[in-house]
């Protein structure tokens, strides 16, 4: 009987699915939800030290429909960081575990470039009781206006000497959290792992414009007659997640192994799930899936993984995890493999008809008559 019970650098979840930070962790109330639900883990909304910077706007969503105006494919937002004081996130953190004493909360957290505030952050956080942490080194909008967020995660080397504060702080284990808004996603998160972390996550949201409504001629998702570039999540993201996942896990793999990848981007359905486990995945986050379906969705997304593992005989998440990675190969090694198989073809086809070429006149067949005299003709 399968099994998606999993541990993750020493964290033990019910399952691998993980409430991703944004709004289905946005205070106790859903945090308590998600964890009545069963969701494997849950990373609440990303906090910082002085919350009265954070102003969010409204509307701060738009939505790309497909064919269906009911089927959601795509989904931005321009939505900033927790605006709640922190101080009511260390005693909401205090809750929760007194609540859910054996639920996996983990710590989203994001400073300026500041030493003395990453240290300060991480250590009150785990004084508060959380059992993890994952850096914001990907937030696409408003906060890199203050250097934070992407901002930082752009920049390898901000990233390691980062990590590398936090470490020296924690006594819990980090998770960074990748932008999809660099060129190669290899390089921020291999400079996370060189500053210590035990994993990283992606991928977070991809810089975007909705789109423009052709009545107002306005930009979506509109404030004032105005808008920003936001963040793009959804189903629509997930081909661009499933590569970079694939592209992480592979470095691992070679250059850091027994480090891990939560995988992000898309996730509506176990099978989705399964695809990102195939590619590396120890855990999938699921954050805009929450939005569409309710917390609920954990329950038939848990039944849709087992099914897949059933189906294919797998006993536990470890069992699949980064299988399909030793199918990725180069375009030209891709095209030898295809002459190979092509030449192969030819061979044994030539080689065939050679075999049922007339070499007597006893092996004329009044059935196969014509086609013996082609065999004899020169192409």
């Amino acid at each position: 009987m399968p099994t998606l019970a999993t541990t993750v650098d020493g964290l033990k979840l019910p399952n691998p699915f993980v409430i991703g930070s944004g709004p289905p962790g946005t205070n106790l109330n859903v945090i308590t939800r998600a964890f009545r639900e069963g969701w494997g883990a849950v990373i609440a909304k990303t906090v910082s030290l002085d919350a009265s910077k954070v102003v969010n706007v409204a509307p701060r969503y738009a939505k790309l429909h497909a064919n269906d105006p009911k089927d959601v494919i795509g989904w931005e937002n321009i939505e900033l960081i927790s605006d709640r004081k922190f101080e009511i996130w260390l005693d909401e953190f205090k809750k929760c575990k007194d609540q859910f004493p054996d639920g996996i909360l983990i710590a989203s957290i994001m400073e300026e470039y500041n030493h003395d505030a990453w240290t300060e952050i991480v250590e009150r956080c785990q004084d508060a009781g959380i059992d993890s942490f994952e850096l914001n080194f990907s937030c696409p909008h408003g906060l890199p206006e203050r250097k934070m967020g992407a901002a930082m995660g752009e920049n390898p080397e901000i990233v390691e000497e980062v990590v590398g504060w936090v470490m020296a702080a924690a006594k819990k284990p980090v998770w960074a959290k990748m932008t999809p808004n660099v060129t190669r996603i290899t390089d921020p998160s291999r400079a996370a792992f060189r500053g210590g972390c035990q994993g990283v996550s992606a991928i977070n949201t991809i810089r975007s414009v909705m789109g423009v409504n052709l009545d107002t001629l306005r930009p979506e998702p509109t404030v004032e007659g105005f808008t920003t570039p936001g963040g793009y999540s959804c189903r629509a993201v997930r081909p661009i997640a499933l590569r970079m996942v694939m592209e992480i896990a592979t470095m691992i793999r070679r250059e850091f192994p027994g480090r891990t990848l939560s995988a992000i981007g898309g996730i509506e359905s176990g099978g989705d799930a399964a695809q990102f486990i195939l590619l590396g995945g120890d855990t999938t986050q699921v954050c805009t899936g929450v939005m569409k379906f309710g917390y609920e969705c954990v329950k038939r997304m848990c039944d849709e993984l087992l099914a897949f593992m059933e189906k294919h005989k797998f006993e536990t998440i470890e069992d699949f995890k980064g299988k399909s990675l030793d199918y990725f190969t180069t375009h030209a090694e891709l095209v030898r493999m295809q002459g190979e198989r092509k030449a192969k073809d030819k061979a044994a086809a030539e080689e065939a008809a050679a075999k049922k070429m007339v070499r007597a006149d006893d092996q004329w067949s009044g059935d196969e008559f014509v086609k013996q005299s082609d065999a004899l003709a020169r192409s």
